[in-house]
């Protein structure tokens, strides 16, 4: 055993290791169109399923974050957490495809954001 090491154990010291994990964030927005919707209730009947399904996955955060009260159109901001850019852009790339699927309503514009 080193004198160093001897040292730190007598003084109770023992060296740590202070591993740092910096997790990635992704965001994707996407803006939708709808057509049809007479009040505010049907609209978010058409976003229910978006909200249901990954507003409780755990590596996800899922908001209507533009166009509150417009019956026309919405903004949806799905943002991801993750260990890796990478991780993060299959995650969003499956939750989009998913939401196009699932979603009745065109999606107009799509904008993401690694931080």
């Amino acid at each position: 055993m080193s004198e160093a090491l001897r040292k730190l154990l007598k003084e109770g010291n023992a060296p740590q290791h202070n591993t740092a994990i910096t997790p990635h964030v992704g965001v994707l927005t996407l803006h939708f169109q709808l057509y049809g919707c007479e009040d505010l209730k049907a609209k978010r009947k058409v976003f229910t399923p978006l909200r249901a399904i990954w507003g409780k996955e755990p590596d996800l955060a899922v908001a209507e974050t533009a166009d509150l009260e417009a019956l026309d159109c919405a903004t949806w901001t799905i943002a991801a957490l993750g260990t890796s850019s990478q991780q993060i852009t299959q995650r969003l790339d499956q939750v989009e495809k998913a939401i196009q699927e699932k979603v009745d309503a065109a999606i107009l514009d799509i904008h993401r954001e690694i931080l």
